[in-house]
């Protein structure tokens, strides 16, 4: 007979696993969340405003997260001098928060992680144009790593996600939609990310391409 587990059973194990690997990885987040406070400062009020209401906003920085510990899991990441994961797991918070922004406009959201959405406080025109500065910012970092393939990575990865958006905005409220097109709306705006987060970590530990794909 199979076993019924509860959904809050679910959440409580995928939390308690999270926050292992959080431990784990405590110094390499807490550079991120340096980092993330220095690429968003701006010498725009309103951008360094909102970006920090968006970005600080308490999200669980799975993605980042999982660059780090694919990096680690890679033997990246334990020389002072490996610090690439560092940038580009920003830049995937970025790319992530930039989504969000757009989302929020798009699906004229009121809420976000329990608190008002940044169009809702500053209106829909800022949220796209601060979203807009957080892909450039996003864009920069994978510039300053200088690497083409993850450059290749990301920029697909970026792409992939506004085509699943747009496919969702076809797709809304569309009671013909079959779970094939669902499904791949869900592996388009999400998953897709969390794909390329997970190869970055195998790309600058320069791993083979099978541990890549493994790890994507």
């Amino acid at each position: 007979m199979p076993k019924v587990i509860q959904l809050k059973e679910i959440r409580n194990d995928f939390s308690d696993n999270i926050r292992k690997l959080h431990d784990l990885c405590k110094i390499d987040i807490d550079e991120i969340s340096n980092l993330i406070i220095e690429k968003i400062d701006s010498d725009v009020p309103l951008i360094k405003e909102m970006a920090n209401y968006v970005v600080l906003s308490g999200g669980k920085r799975l993605r980042s997260l999982l660059t780090v510990a694919c990096a680690k899991m890679s033997e990246y990441g334990f020389k002072k001098e490996e610090k690439r994961h560092i940038g580009l797991a920003v830049a995937i918070e970025f790319i992530h928060t930039a989504t969000l922004l757009h989302d929020d406009v798009v699906d004229e959201s009121d809420l976000r992680r329990g608190l008002a959405s940044a169009n809702v406080v500053w209106g829909n025109q800022a949220s796209v144009l601060v979203g807009d500065f957080l892909f450039s910012r996003a864009f920069e970092l994978m510039v300053d790593d200088g690497s083409l393939d993850v450059l290749q990575v990301l920029s697909r990865a970026s792409s992939v996600i506004a085509e699943g958006e747009v496919q969702q905005l076809t797709t809304s409220n569309d009671t013909e939609t079959g779970e094939t097109a669902y499904l791949e709306v869900i592996r388009s705006k999400t998953a897709q990310l969390f794909s390329a987060a997970c190869r970055i970590g195998a790309l600058v530990a320069d791993r083979p391409k099978v541990e890549e794909d493994a790890l994507e």
